[in-house]
């Protein structure tokens, strides 16, 4: 950057802190390092996530080195078809509104918004007043959607959303994938060019896990099982709570941590068993010592859902330096990360039998042998996965697009 004349930069995201969201927390640290030596400007709709926050009397302590507009669009935290559509049409038109209004005061959009109309109608906008736009793609739409909807409405709304979603990819400067998997979907299902697609991973604040004391965290005397994360349908948190009451294991217990729609139909899954099953909620700052409280960490996804997926809880789980067992797709990312940084197991998703019996082995395994598998997951992770590295990469990428 040195040099370099100071830039006008839009960062459009359709969440950002104080909301714990990994999409708004990346926005953030982009913002920040941007204006280091820019000019920059983030745009956002009020905070909402997660359901049942209230922010009406948060207040930023510390003032940031840019500029936040809050736009005034309708918002839909609870998870509901037909509101949430709303939410991204009217997220899309307001920041298509303020492209209007600041044209000459925006010389590059970063957007990370809500698909897939308020990225259509941002990416119009800024077609017609000839603004380079780079787009991060965190979710494959229409398909993350269509795996949740009865088949015959999922034909549908492919058949009337795919082509919004091509003329989205087909008219930004650069598509973010957030991993190769994604990249080589795009490729395919899209026809974009490689050359388009930058891959450039998510990434947790690595800083917060490796200054984290975890001799001084009460543990269980259980073998504890954990997951930590969005309890939603993609999610798979049922196949946990079924896997583990089939196990059976002594003196164990399984930490569900999290919040999300799915959360009070997985607790009612729980009282049907005689396992000792916790939930507790979770402040993103206290992640890394509620995770260092687990012998094991889990990861689960539908099936079919970690083909274009990448959970950013994995990235948290190996700064946290545990053992890892994940129920995903097998030639999924998320799958090929853990396989090659040695961290774990991973399993066929679904199956239930499978998972309670690598369950039932791991809690067998000697403790120095889960360090060791955690150990090697957080050297992974470091090498790779860093902040510093991926965040280097998206402030170089936004700063040399034309």
């Amino acid at each position: 950057m040195f040099g370099m004349k100071a830039k006008k930069i839009l960062i459009v995201s359709c969440v950002f802190p104080p909301e714990p969201v990994v999409s708004g927390i990346l926005s953030y640290d982009i913002a920040i390092e941007l204006a280091l030596k820019n000019n920059v400007t983030v745009i956002s709709p009020l905070p909402t996530r997660p359901f049942g926050v209230d922010y009406s009397h948060h207040t930023n302590q510390n003032q940031p080195p840019f500029t936040h507009e809050i736009l005034t669009s309708f918002t839909s935290p609870k998870s509901n078809l037909i509101a949430r559509i709303k939410e991204s049409f009217s997220f899309g038109r307001e920041s298509s509104k303020f492209l209007y209004a600041n044209k000459n005061n925006i010389e590059i959009i970063y957007a990370n918004t809500w698909p897939i109309f308020a990225q259509f109608l941002l990416v119009k906008t800024a077609k017609k007043l000839k603004i380079p736009i780079i787009l991060n793609v965190q979710d494959i739409y229409p398909e993350s959607l269509i795996t949740k909807l009865p088949k015959m409405i999922g034909s549908v709304v492919r058949f009337l959303t795919l082509p919004i979603d091509r003329f989205v990819l087909n008219n930004v400067q650069k598509v973010i994938a957030i991993s190769q998997n994604m990249k080589d979907y795009l490729v395919s299902k899209r026809h974009l060019n490689h050359s388009d697609i930058k891959v450039i991973r998510n990434w947790q604040n690595d800083e917060l896990f490796t200054n984290h004391c975890q001799q001084n965290v009460n543990r269980s005397d259980k073998f504890t099982f954990m997951y930590l994360g969005s309890i939603n349908p993609s999610a798979g948190v049922d196949l946990l709570i079924k896997s583990f009451a089939s196990a059976n294991i002594n003196n164990s217990k399984l930490i569900i941590a999290g919040d999300g729609s799915d959360k009070i139909k997985c607790i009612k899954l729980s009282e049907n068993y005689l396992c000792d099953i916790e939930f507790i909620e979770v402040n993103v700052k206290d992640v890394p010592k509620i995770q260092a409280k687990a012998d094991v960490l889990l990861l689960s996804l539908k099936k079919g859902v970690g083909k274009t997926a990448s959970p950013s809880k994995l990235l948290a789980y190996m700064f946290s330096k545990k053992t890892i067992i994940a129920s995903v797709d097998i030639d999924s990312d998320s799958a090929r990360i853990i396989n090659e940084s040695k961290a774990g197991w991973v399993v066929e998703p679904g199956d239930i039998d499978m998972l309670a019996s690598v369950m039932s082995e791991t809690s067998l395994i000697a403790k120095s042998e889960l360090e060791l598998k955690g150990e090697s997951g957080f050297n992974y992770a470091k090498k790779n996965l860093s902040k510093k590295k991926n965040l280097d990469q998206m402030v170089d990428l936004i700063l040399n697009i034309h």
